[in-house]
């Protein structure tokens, strides 16, 4: 006989497994591309890693001072506690790196951006990369991709433009860099300046703007119409030429490419990495699931059904083939939404971001629907093991993503994953379990908990979710 008496099931603990990891189709055949090769004549990695070390140079120098110097304990810490270039520390830098205090900040602008310091509110610290910088060539290349990405920063914009034309040649650079990767050596400045203008105006179009400068003239006008296109085209030219000359100089700084007597030309890092990403968008492309011009939403669905890598190759292309700024805004809006998977996955996307996306996720932490996939992210970039960065979150801040990812199974899954799923709890028991899913207020608690009940096979158990269910909708209405 079965006793029908309720009992005290215990749960068995497990590390919980993220919810992108589970197997979707477990007979679907994954056919393996092979590894692309780089265009002939590019270096080899060891080389390459060897370029950007020496274009890193000096960031690395000012990086490792900072760590000797301003580390936690250390004699010569700033006056202020904080691990952070104020004008005294800037000024002791330059006298014990014989550099001026204009080129410490400068170094340690790039030190943040290719992640050899990373700053966390008020303080900094090393980054990985710094301790694998003479050992890892990837991690290297890697931080120069960083910094790359960030060439827009790493020169003053003209003070004489609108905002709005600087971030439409932000976003047409791209393909830009792609002529100039294609062409495989010296491009003339006005080929560049006309690609730069088609490209804005196509951005204009799926905006809807009407282009500046003059306008056509009305069909009505005779002789006149035709010409009024051309004649716009000088006074575009004259708006975008500055700003092409400022990103050609800002990416020359970051050394992706040589700019002078009226051309530009990638230099083999600046061709390998754009060859990178061209490479990324390509490989997407051929995939079944091809989700470069989806949505964020979209593209996450998309990704839904795909395993892990296949997944992270779809977050590559998407976000190389878009502005990192907008698409991290895209992928914490495309987590705001209803669906808990959507939400895991989003963050999962913005582990392929890395830094770039830091102040955004650390600026979503007061949201309680974010807040505890956030502080996971962020413990896992301040080099947190992932098994481990469950001990930041606090006991309700954990069950609230139990619950959150018992909803995505829920919805997504099957019954028996939502079985296993319990297994994952932090309580170590079942009545334990339930509560605390009725104080951390959930919006799908009733959901997830009806859910349970008809999934799970003790019906000892199933009556006793079922029970915690309803006096959780007894109590909210």
């Amino acid at each position: 006989m079965t006793s029908r008496i309720p009992r005290d099931s215990r749960l068995r603990l497990v590390r919980p497994r993220p919810l992108a990891a589970a197997p979707r189709a477990v007979n679907q055949r994954r056919t393996r591309r092979p590894a692309p090769r780089p265009p002939e004549g590019t270096p080899a990695p060891a080389e390459l890693a060897r370029m950007a070390r020496s274009r890193l140079a000096g960031a690395a120098r000012v990086a490792r001072w900072a760590d000797a110097a301003l580390g936690p304990g250390r004699d010569g810490a700033t006056t202020d506690g904080r691990a952070t270039l104020s004008d005294a520390t800037a000024e002791r830098a330059a006298d014990e790196l014989g550099l001026t205090a204009v080129q410490v900040r400068a170094e340690w602008d790039t030190a943040r951006l290719a992640g050899l310091v990373e700053v966390h509110g008020d303080s900094a610290r090393p980054g990985w990369r710094l301790r694998a910088w003479d050992r890892d060539d990837s991690a290297v290349l890697r931080g120069w991709v960083a910094f790359f990405d960030a060439w827009s920063l790493a020169c003053p914009e003209p003070g004489d433009h609108q905002a709005a034309a600087v971030a439409e040649v932000v976003s047409a650079m791209p393909q830009v860099l792609s002529l100039l990767q294609l062409s495989a050596g010296p491009v003339p400045v006005e080929q560049l300046l006309d690609l730069l203008r088609q490209r804005v105006t196509e951005l204009r179009t799926e905006r809807c703007e009407i282009p500046f400068g003059p306008q056509p003239v009305p069909a009505g006008a005779v002789g006149t119409a035709a010409a009024a296109p051309d004649a716009a085209e000088p006074a575009e030219d004259a708006l975008l030429a500055p700003l092409l000359d400022w990103a050609l100089r800002a990416l020359a700084a970051v050394g992706a490419l040589t700019y002078g007597d009226g051309q530009a030309t990638l230099t083999p890092l600046g061709s390998w990495a754009v060859w990178v990403k061209l490479e990324q968008i390509c490989v997407a492309a051929q995939s079944p699931a091809g989700n470069i011009e989806q949505s964020a939403e979209n593209m996450l669905r998309g990704c839904a059904q795909l395993r892990p890598n296949a997944a992270r190759a779809e977050y590559r292309a998407w976000l190389a083939a878009r502005p990192v700024g907008s698409a991290v805004t895209e992928l914490l809006d495309a987590a705001r939404g209803e669906d808990a998977l959507l939400r895991g996955l989003a963050f999962e996307a913005l582990r392929v971001v890395g830094a770039p996306a830091e102040p955004d996720v650390r600026a979503v932490l007061d949201e309680p629907a974010l807040r505890p996939y956030a502080l996971l992210w962020l413990a896992e970039h301040d080099g947190v093991d992932p098994e481990d960065a469950q001990e930041v979150l606090t006991r309700e801040e954990a069950t609230w993503l139990w619950v959150d990812t018992a909803a995505a199974v829920a919805d997504h899954g099957e019954a028996p994953m939502l079985v296993r799923h319990l297994e994952s709890a932090l309580q170590p028991t079942v009545p334990a379990l339930l509560d605390e899913v009725r104080a951390v207020g959930h919006p799908r608690t009733v959901q997830v908990l009806v859910a349970l009940a008809a999934a799970h096979p003790d019906p000892a158990l199933a009556k006793a979710v079922r029970r915690a269910a309803f006096q959780v909708h007894t109590w909210g209405s």
